[in-house]
């Protein structure tokens, strides 16, 4: 049994208690605050393979992606709604397979963030 020192607990403690100071956030109202400039001619993220997807176990872009943008299909591949992107990168991370083509929208287009 691995036990915590005495100044692990005090700084679990002290993070704690600033946590419970700072003001709860709402990640659907960030994501509600954002603006989107689809390009419907150029898509900026896809499925490399769509073969490599009906053979992936984790199926990571469907759970790790914070929008929602790849959704499974019946045939067993992945689509990908790039249109709701908000450029985080983190499905191209997180894929196995590394089968995700992510590179940033054109000149023009994407998000735009109105705060930060």
């Amino acid at each position: 049994m691995n036990m915590k020192s005495e100044k692990e607990i005090r700084e679990t403690e002290k993070v704690r208690q600033i946590g419970e100071e700072l003001e709860p956030v709402f990640v659907d109202d960030i994501l509600m605050s954002l603006k989107y400039y689809v390009d419907e001619e150029q898509a900026h993220l896809k499925i490399k393979d769509s073969e490599a997807c009906k053979t992936c176990v984790g199926r990571g872009c469907l759970y790790f992606c914070p929008v929602g943008v790849y959704s499974l299909q019946a045939d067993g591949t992945i689509q990908v709604g790039y249109q709701s992107c908000i450029e985080c990168g983190s499905c191209r991370i997180r894929c196995e397979k590394d089968n995700i083509e992510w590179k940033n929208p054109r000149g023009g287009f994407g998000v735009a963030y109105k705060f930060g």
